[in-house]
């Protein structure tokens, strides 16, 4: 028997058996089985279980995040405290790099070390709690710890790389792999083996806050993105024991919750189940299924009408039993008993508790709130026990594949040595170079040649901050666009101005938001004039802050916007610098797509540079002053009015008819980036016209840079299916490769869409390869192609 097939089992609560018949009798003469890191996990696990009470079992499917006061003595770990307050062990603990459960730390800001314990902070309370749990507890069962990595370890020192949206725009999965390596080493170092990362989640409304979070709306690229995401953190295949250096990641947020009814955050998702089948689930399904992703958690949404984490047939029978999942399903923060409090599916947190492990979620994140009624529960013959010890066999099992068993320790040394270090450093520099995405250059304003452009006037809210978005902690270093500018070109003229403020604070923990003082803002604006008077070009740094997007997690916490403009006077104030008939370019630093059709019209360069992480400052001014070429494309569909939402690309042919008095088109298309070069794409060059519903297409592709200097293009392939059953997307996209390129050469580029990749879910809803005509498509955006036609028969 193969380990998927019997962790698959094992996760289904067919152990018993199964351990029987796999514990060789040696292992039993050591000690006990559950210590012996030599015999098979389920049998461990069987053998831990016989010896656990129910108190205990319980305990290991619940976690601790308020509840770390009650562990520690000021920030320190506390063994007496901790043996008074959790006699049965503490199964998970949240985030352990926060202060949370500390006196008059709750309310501190996200972005201030306030909120953090120091790395070593971090490693003693870590190796403390693990010392205590594995020589103190009963049964010396360690502790699972779990943190959050977005885009980079979001506790102190650790290297920030760009928000997710940014490398999601580098349609580059080798570097999505390094990056994500960087984050696994930097959090195991410290003692943790989960995080709370990627998001998986296709976007498809930039009102929605969390759209920073996502590598955009394409189901193939979100996929692709995330299986190399997971490598990075896991390691790469399918594996039974994560490797040193690794972690465990979270797919989220499963599923739908990229586009929530009328934008909003945690809102119904009006979604069919052939919606979910051709867009939603194959990102989930592709990493599943190409490598052993250690956890999934259940989105916050509902789906007709049954809340993800009460939705059996979502967690049950398509993610552990189409797609063999055989990892643990954690819960969003609250996610569970908020089907009492928020979704009134649920009379109260017992039935909460019930409704959530007859789904399958495993663990409660981040208190265990409703799981803490299930032993009376249990007792009283309400919950059947059987769910309980799935669960707990589940997180055992889990922490065993972990290592923790064996080694629960983080090491301060080695985690002061590579956290934020040069190579990490290096690394971000990278990314936030391969990030920016040039949205337009009219008459070449850029490059901007150091020698020649004279007086620079570099203005806007975001001129001399380093944003680095949501999900963000303090690194070593944050470099911000005038800073980097000054690094770059210290003997350039560079004047700046702030023009206007966006918010009144910069507290992005804060609930209620609001926009700057207008008064004082139109004072910032003429302020702003006269200094870019001085000056022969005026660089513009505007967009959001880390206030405007985000995380809408309460009522009184919200972050989704009706408005997809920027907000305040920024539209005044690019009014103000355009008038000046000045060369004008255009930063956007920001976490949603740059629906701004304003500002398109008026600037003369408009480079995207999302939210660019630690060392964005360095990559930008590098961008505007010509030390590199920017290559990225854009992830996402830019819409230019709120009244197209939803927009993608890749619609059915029956959408996008026009609108009475406006422009159907998007701002920007999915896909759409430019470069200081010019590159030709050829028409895909199939090797045959005909083929068969079983075989691979294979496509060559030619891409030559026709212009002056190196770049790099993003060769991004289509399939078009019609005359098939169902309505099938104008364009699907299904390859994409980007390649640097010098001066007049050509690279051959060789692609092959399995039949996979072609089929679709037919009239009877079956999974199927229909014949009929394909269309194939090259180019550097979803609307600038080249095509030919094939035929599967």
């Amino acid at each position: 028997m193969d380990r998927r097939h019997a962790l698959k089992l094992f996760a289904g609560g067919s152990i018993g058996a199964l351990a029987i018949a796999q514990a060789p009798s040696a292992f039993a003469q050591a000690g006990p089985l559950y210590k012996d890191p030599r015999a098979p996990i389920p049998a461990r696990v069987t053998d831990l279980m016989a010896r656990m009470t129910l108190d205990e079992k319980i305990q290991q499917i619940r976690t601790a995040w308020q509840g770390k006061g009650e562990m520690i003595d000021g920030l320190v770990f506390d063994p007496e405290k901790a043996s008074a307050a959790f006699p049965d062990n503490i199964g998970h603990v949240t985030r352990p790099s926060d202060k949370r459960g500390a006196p008059g730390v709750t309310g501190a800001a996200g972005g201030t070390a306030a909120r953090w314990r120091t790395p070593r902070q971090t490693v003693e309370f870590i190796n403390a709690l693990q010392r205590w749990a594995t020589q103190d507890s009963r049964l010396g069962i360690p502790v699972l710890l779990h943190e959050e990595s977005l885009h980079g370890y979001m506790a102190t020192d650790g290297t920030m790389f760009p928000q997710a949206i940014a490398l999601a725009g580098t349609f580059d999965t080798d570097l999505m792999r390094r990056v994500q390596a960087v984050i696994a080493r930097e959090v195991r170092a410290r003692g943790v083996p989960l995080v709370l990362s990627p998001v998986v989640d296709i976007v498809r409304d930039p009102r929605w806050g969390r759209i920073e979070e996502t590598w955009g709306e394409d189901p193939h690229l979100v996929a692709e993105m995330g299986v190399a995401a997971v490598e990075g953190l896991q390691g790469p295949g399918r594996f039974e024991k994560l490797a040193d250096g690794k972690v465990f990641a979270t797919l989220k947020h499963m599923t739908g919750h990229g586009q929530p009814e009328a934008g909003n955050n945690v809102s119904p998702a009006e979604i069919s189940e052939r919606e979910l089948r051709d867009n939603f689930f194959p990102p989930f399904r592709e990493i599943v299924r190409r490598t052993s992703v250690g956890a999934v958690m259940p989105s916050y949404n509902e789906i007709d009408g049954i809340p993800s984490h009460a939705n059996a047939w979502l967690l049950g029978t398509v993610l552990r039993g189409e797609w063999d999942f055989d990892g643990v399903i954690v819960s969003d923060y609250g996610g569970v008993d908020e089907l009492a409090t928020l979704h009134h599916v649920a009379a109260d947190l017992e039935e909460a508790a019930h409704q959530a492990l007859i789904a399958g979620v495993d663990s409660e994140l981040p208190e265990g709130v409703a799981f803490a009624t299930l032993k009376d529960a249990v007792e009283a013959k309400r919950v059947p026990v059987e769910l309980v010890n799935r669960a707990c066999a589940r997180m055992l099992a889990f922490k065993m594949r972990a290592g923790l068993f064996e080694n629960p320790y983080g090491d301060a040394a080695l985690a002061a040595s590579i956290t934020g270090n040069e190579e990490a450093r290096a690394l971000s520099l990278e990314a936030a170079r391969k990030s920016l995405c040039l949205l337009k250059n009219e008459g070449g304003t850029l490059p901007l040649d150091p020698v020649r452009m004279g007086r620079v006037a570099v203005i806007g809210p975001n001129h001399a901050i380093a944003r680095l978005g949501g999900y963000s902690s303090v690194p070593k270093q944050a470099i911000s666009l005038i800073e980097g500018l000054r690094l770059i070109a210290p003997e350039a003229d560079f004047v700046t101005a702030q023009g206007v403020f966006i918010t009144a604070s910069e507290d992005r923990s804060q609930d209620e938001i609001t926009l700057a003082d207008r008064q004082e803002n139109l004072r910032l604006i003429a302020e702003a004039v006269e200094v870019a008077k001085s000056a022969d070009v005026i660089v513009l740094a505007i967009g959001d802050t880390e206030q405007t997007s985000r995380e809408g997690f309460a009522r009184n916490h919200l972050g989704d916007r009706t408005e997809i403009d920027i907000v305040g006077e920024q539209n005044a104030l690019i009014e103000a610098m355009a008038a000046l008939g000045k060369p004008l370019v255009v930063c956007a630093i920001n976490g949603r797509p740059p629906s701004w059709p304003d500002v398109v019209v008026r600037a003369d360069a408009m480079l995207e540079c999302w939210y660019p992480g630690q060392e964005g400052g360095i990559a930008v001014a590098e961008a505007l002053l010509g030390r590199i070429n920017p290559g990225a494309k854009m992830p996402v569909t830019v819409a230019r009015n709120a009244g197209q939402i939803p927009f993608f690309y890749n619609h059915k042919p029956s959408a996008r008819r026009g609108y009475l008095f406006d422009d159907e088109s998007p701002l920007f298309p999915f896909g759409h980036g430019l470069s200081y070069t010019q590159f030709e794409i050829s028409a895909p060059r199939p090797g045959k016209t005909r083929y068969r519903a079983d075989e691979a297409i294979e496509i060559a592709v030619d891409v030559t840079n026709t212009g002056m200097r190196e770049g790099d293009e993003v060769v991004q392939l289509y399939i078009t299916r019609e005359e098939v059953s169902v309505t099938r997307p104008v364009l699907e996209l299904k390859a994409f490769e980007r390649v640097a390129l010098s001066p007049g050469e050509t690279r051959t580029l060789r692609f092959a869409i399995e039949p996979r990749q072609l089929a679709f879910w037919n009239r009877d809803m079956k999974e199927v390869n229909e014949p009929g005509p394909v269309t194939l498509s090259s180019g550097p955006s979803s609307a600038s192609l080249k095509s030919v036609k094939v035929e599967i028969v």
